[in-house]
């Protein structure tokens, strides 16, 4: 079994990043056995098609870096690499391109609706990052992919991309990767908005708990939630229609490990003036550690940089073997 997943280097992780994904990554890595692998990527190849300064996009894949590892990632269990230092990843990207089609990637949903109207204006790299993505998978022969619902639809374009090399030129090279839904993993809403994203692109700082946030900064935020006058019930199916609350609950039931409705019953018929303190406690020791360890590493770039190329080196060893085969099955000599 080898696991792969990425990451955009969007700079500083929230709780949204660490409780939708990065503590199912943490859990595979701890329960892969001796033959099984995990990748994870910092996909700063993708982060091209947004504009962003050289200094800004470093520190970005640096600080990402160091969240991963201060949130369990362990450099010499799994192969942590952000994507630029394995140049196969572009190269078998190229090489797709010309198995992927244009309706192919029309149909993709992201691309719609990131670009709106503005589809002239759109870079080709939007339109053809699914393609960069299955080259993200299938350069490892990965047997499975972590995603969430807005994913489903690239890890499907892969295997297509996959499948239809694989008989163009006659070949068994690509692996067809199957999807992994975690069975918990958490979709954290904004603390503005319960029916929106937890996002770092969100204007509002006070949308989200950042990795980096204090005690004070965490208990004011989660002081500040919106929410809605009515008290909590006594079970979860009581939480309909309340995307605010529903929110604050999950995150509360996520963080403690236990379901909604044991949460609900805890709580039944206070108000949130007395579950927020009790959330804001919970929250403020589960990241605590985290930030500490976050903190600290990223002041070493030095040692990052070197967690990063060791990773890299071990990514492109797995990638060469499936590279070079994918250039003699086409017949382009090296």
């Amino acid at each position: 079994m080898r696991v792969l997943s990425g990451i955009q280097p969007t700079g500083n992780l929230h709780l949204g990043n660490y409780l939708g994904a990065i503590r199912n990554w943490v859990r595979m890595q701890d329960e892969m056995d001796s033959e099984s692998q995990c990748f994870f990527f910092l996909a700063d190849m993708h982060s091209i098609t947004v504009h962003e300064g050289r200094e800004q996009r470093i520190r970005n894949v640096r600080d990402m870096a160091a969240a991963l590892v201060a949130s369990g990632i362990d450099p010499d269990r799994s192969v942590l690499f952000n994507q630029a230092r394995v140049p196969a990843h572009a190269e078998l990207c190229w090489l797709l391109n010309g198995t992927a089609r244009i309706g192919w990637l029309n149909r993709m949903t992201q691309f719609k609706d990131k670009v709106g109207k503005d589809r002239e204006g759109a870079s080709i790299g939007l339109f053809v990052y699914p393609v960069l993505q299955a080259a993200d998978i299938l350069v490892y022969n990965a047997t499975h992919v972590p995603v969430g619902e807005d994913q489903k639809q690239h890890l499907e374009l892969a295997r297509d991309i996959a499948a239809k090399f694989n008989t163009d030129f006659g070949v068994e090279l690509f692996t067809l990767p199957d999807p992994i839904i975690p069975k918990e993993s958490a979709r954290i809403m904004s603390l503005r908005d319960g029916t929106a994203k937890m996002s770092k692109s969100d204007p509002s700082d006070m949308s989200r708990i950042n990795l980096t946030d204090d005690d004070d900064a965490i208990m004011q935020k989660v002081k500040k939630a919106k929410t809605d006058p009515e008290p909590l019930p006594e079970t979860a199916q009581g939480l309909a229609g309340r995307p605010e609350a529903n929110n604050l609950v999950g995150i509360y039931a996520t963080l403690s490990g236990r379901t909604a409705d044991a949460v609900c019953a805890d709580f039944a018929g206070k108000g949130f003036g007395a579950f927020k303190p009790a959330l804001g406690e919970l929250l403020v020791e589960t990241l605590r550690p985290i930030r500490s360890r976050f903190m600290e590493l990223r002041t070493d770039d030095a040692a990052l940089d070197a967690i990063l190329e060791k990773g890299a080196a071990k990514a492109a060893a797995a990638a060469d073997p499936t590279l070079r085969a994918a250039y003699d099955a086409m017949g382009l000599m090296r």
